[in-house]
């Protein structure tokens, strides 16, 4: 596999915190990976670099062969998508949400396309019809899910998207993922504390006080 993103002695830091300390980080096309790490260590500030969320203090991160400023930010997201712990949903309905990231490109829905998403994550299409308010919290970070996936990413980057789900729901999460990386060969990043997730993890990369190592 090649590298999809480099990181070269990234820094981050707010005045005089030092949150980041010289992270060099090979993330190759196709990989899966699964991070971990004490609370407040730097997991999160990390990969809301990799999504351009926010900007790193000093360093070098290149995606797909170019430095990330030179992309457009849009542009950018499309290719690098980032999906929050707690899901933000909007509008009314189910189909409001999934109806929106063919709005952002000025394209008709492909309603089959959203039917069989729904499925794979153990959804129906009488879901669309469901008002947010009604949702789960199992349902309602699936169909998040969901939505930064109509249109494949080449990294998928998970903030502990798993925590506060039953087993059921994790067990239809960590089988859709495998399908995205495995079929799809979406690069994913997963931030978990979660026991099980860490047992099984295939490649994992720890970051402690600011440092990133690889532990697996």
């Amino acid at each position: 596999m090649s590298a999809l993103m480099t990181l070269t002695k990234v820094n981050y830091q707010v005045g005089s915190h030092h949150i980041l300390h010289d992270i060099d980080w090979e993330i190759q096309a196709g990989a899966h990976i699964t991070m971990t790490g004490p609370s407040g260590s730097g997991k999160s500030t990390l990969v809301r670099i990799i999504a351009a969320m926010i900007s790193k203090t000093s360093g070098e991160l290149i995606f797909d062969g170019q430095p990330i400023e030179t992309y457009d930010p849009i542009m950018y997201r499309r290719q690098v998508s980032y999906c929050f712990q707690q899901p933000t949903l909007f509008g009314e309905t189910v189909a409001d949400n999934l109806a929106f990231p063919y709005q952002i490109r000025k394209q008709p829905v492909d309603t089959a396309h959203v039917q069989e998403a729904l499925e794979n994550v153990g959804l129906t299409a009488a879901t669309l019809t469901q008002r947010i308010g009604d949702l789960s919290g199992g349902e309602r970070q699936r169909v998040a899910l969901i939505r930064n996936i109509l249109f494949l990413p080449k990294i998928l980057l998970l903030d502990e998207v798993t925590a506060g789900l039953d087993e059921a729901n994790k067990t239809i999460v960590h089988q859709w993922l495998k399908h995205m990386n495995r079929d799809h060969h979406v690069t994913t990043i997963m931030i978990t504390h979660d026991a099980g997730e860490l047992a099984a993890a295939q490649r994992m990369v720890t970051v402690s006080a600011g440092r990133l190592e690889e532990t697996r």
